[in-house]
């Protein structure tokens, strides 16, 4: 017996000894499987089809002998790092399994591996904005709309909290053009808005003024006077006019560097004196007729700033030897953005562009350096370049053109409905003296102010609402003779053409600056 028991004893033993290291083995085994790592994909999830392309497996050793398989089938897979990233051109929406096997390299030990199941979603969130009221100035505007099957919303990449229905309704920034709304969905899909904010013009009835002439009390005083019997209601003083003189002392660095700043008033003094008589001012702005730019530019080297004849020497076309400047230049460009928001900073009330524009003739014998476009859309970019830096301080912009521009666009690169998408109002120069028999049907423009006037002001408002509908139109109207005595009931007449044409606000053009008072209607 006491034999028996001990032949159990020693074989209980040996098997103990067997199953132990029998375990150690497996331990070993499992300790020595290859460890499988799958990045951006968490089991369960719902992804774009894009993101599955930023999925990438890692493996603590031997990842060249992984087996990556995509609902079955071989996945396509190309080396990134020390692992592989998922190289899957196209994947149907729905329900995906991802298995990823890595066999030990010994083989009858234990493979490693991991599995991800994951629902593919390629429908971006519904998203619609409203169109954004017209509002003022320094006022912000108001964003509303909704979304459906969204997780997040921003607006202007600020987060916007999701209320159980997807409504929102937010408000912008003084002075902000357009916002990017953007709806993203948990698969990362993302719709996107970019909506324009237009800003209400508040009308005017205006008259020009040079700078030399406000500086003359025989020319601002009639005009003052004007203002309190409440016959306008702004005065467009110059900034900068077609001699690239700059009426006041500006700070711009290049404007004192080329020499182009002037006494001819205080802007400060200037515009308290008008603002204190109720008026809005405008500043005009000549922006690429500027032949103190010019002369300075090429005088030292900087050619590139000024237009060209094909043949390399500055271009004349009439108007004197470097008279126009380079719209497609940065520096150009930049010089008369930074005086449009000096002024707007100083209290100019709105911006106004002049000669925006190509030099009228021959393009083919042109040469605009650094060009990559068309100059119909050099020069709107421009005027949307400008736009945002002076609306941040409460500044209106317009454009100043051609009457032959509403339909004869590359003549002068000035594109109404594509300006009109970077204005908040489009000044066209309807003076009926300058249009040719027969325009428009009118035998005799400059005998028929009324006429010429209401019908190209029909055409202007057509295009303008093509490129943006909250653009106004506010026309210059001719205050001069040249083959027609024009004295108080021709400019009534162009008046009563603007109001006709559903116009409120008009800019009175005199190159000597005398407005008769009988022309213009108290209100």
């Amino acid at each position: 017996m006491a034999s028996s028991s001990f032949v159990r004893s020693t074989l209980l033993v040996l098997a103990a000894a067997v199953l132990a290291a029998a375990a150690a083995i497996v331990s070993v085994a499992i300790s020595m499987r290859p460890d499988v790592s799958v990045t951006a994909l968490d089991n369960g999830a719902t992804i774009s089809p894009a993101a599955l392309n930023q999925v990438t497996i890692t493996a603590s050793e031997g990842i060249e002998r992984a087996e990556v398989l995509l609902d079955g089938a071989a996945a396509p897979v190309v080396p990134e790092g020390d692992g592989l990233r998922l190289a899957v051109p196209e994947l149907d929406e729905g329900l995906h399994t991802l298995v990823v096997r890595l066999p030990h390299r010994i083989s009858p030990l234990p493979a490693g591996g991991e599995t991800r199941i994951f629902t593919v979603d390629a429908a971006p969130p519904e998203l619609a904005v409203q169109p954004v009221e017209p509002a003022e100035p320094d006022a912000p505007a108001k964003i509303s709309g909704s979304t459906q099957g969204a997780s997040s919303l921003h607006v202007q990449n600020k987060p916007i909290p999701l209320t159980e229905d997807g409504t929102f309704t937010v408000q912008t920034e003084p002075g902000t053009t357009a916002v990017t709304v953007e709806a993203r969905d948990k698969a990362g899909n993302a719709a996107t808005r970019k909506v324009p904010v237009p800003v209400r013009h508040p009308g005017m009835r205006a008259v020009h003024m040079t700078a030399s002439a406000w500086s003359a009390p025989s020319l601002r005083d009639p005009v003052l006077q004007l203002a309190r019997e409440k016959r306008i209601d702004a005065v467009q003083l110059d900034i900068k006019d077609e001699s690239g003189e700059i009426g006041y002392q500006s700070a711009v660095p290049l404007a004192k560097e080329i020499g182009a700043t002037r006494d001819y008033y205080d802007a400060r003094a200037a515009l308290d004196q008008l603002h204190q008589a109720g008026v809005r001012v405008v500043g005009r702005i000549v922006a690429f007729r500027d032949p103190i730019l010019g002369r300075h530019s090429w005088e030292n080297g900087q050619r590139d700033r000024v237009v060209q004849q094909a043949n390399g020497t500055p271009w004349t076309g009439g108007y004197g030897e470097y008279a126009f400047t380079n719209f497609a230049n940065p520096e150009v460009r930049a010089y008369n953005v930074a005086l449009a928001e000096e002024a707007a900073k100083l209290g100019f009330d709105e911006i106004l562009y002049d000669y925006v524009r190509r030099p009228d003739g021959a393009i083919a014998e042109m040469r605009f350096p650094g060009i990559t476009t068309t100059p119909e859309q050099a020069v709107a970019d421009f005027v949307g370049q400008t736009r945002p830096v002076v609306h941040r301080h409460g500044a209106l912009l317009g454009a100043s053109v051609f009457g032959i521009a509403v339909t004869r666009p590359t003549q002068i690169a000035q594109d109404i409905p594509e300006l009109s998408k970077h204005a908040d109002y489009i000044a066209p120069m309807v003076y009926p003296s300058h249009w040719g028999p027969g325009e428009y049907g009118v035998a005799n423009p400059e005998s028929q102010p009324y006429d010429i006037t209401k019908r190209s002001l029909d055409d202007f408002a057509k295009q303008a609402a093509e490129g943006d509908g909250s653009t106004a139109i506010i026309p210059w109207l001719q205050a001069f003779s040249l083959g027609v005595s024009y004295g108080p009931e021709e400019i009534r007449a162009q008046i009563k053409a603007a109001e006709d044409a559903g116009i409120q606000s008009f800019l009175l053009w005199n190159a000597n600056c005398r407005y008769d008072p009988e022309a213009l209607a108290p209100r």
